[in-house]
């Protein structure tokens, strides 16, 4: 019976006040500062050295150095932030925001810049360094004297 009362009370007094549980879509969702959310990269700022897709437990990381391609698994990210912690040029970070519930598996794929071509070397080109050198070097010279 004491069960019985104890439990009436405690559904009253919920019955009576304001509901704990937030609406979800409707209300946004406030995250603690340390939250750990999804996975955000600053392509711009990559150098596709492969250091985050070493560096990842579950292997959701792929980064092609050619084709200068960065992409993650969403499904299979676990969220650890052992990639940001391990990026040298720091363009990964975590955001806080969680991405959608989908029924499809999810894979982000971020292309690169693209590299500028490297000017080729003609016999042309190769004669005027040379020249260069050996003018810079008779100056030294000269001016050693």
């Amino acid at each position: 019976m004491a069960s019985i009362m104890k439990f009436t009370s405690f559904a009253l007094k919920n019955l009576f006040s304001k509901p704990v549980t937030k609406n979800y879509p409707a209300e946004e969702r406030e995250y603690p500062a340390r939250a750990r959310g999804s996975l955000q990269c600053k392509i711009e700022d990559c150098i596709f050295c492969g250091m985050c897709q070493r560096k990842c437990p579950s292997g959701a990381i792929t980064v092609d150095r050619k084709a200068r391609q960065w992409s993650i698994d969403r499904m299979g990210c676990v969220q650890c932030e052992n990639c940001v912690n391990h990026c040298p040029k720091s363009c990964l970070k975590m955001d806080v925001h969680y991405s959608e519930p989908d029924y499809n598996k999810v894979v982000t794929t971020l292309e690169g810049p693209p590299v500028a071509p490297k000017p080729e070397l003609t016999p042309e080109k190769i004669a005027e360094l040379k020249a260069a050198a050996a003018a810079k070097k008779a100056a030294a010279a000269k001016a050693k004297e």
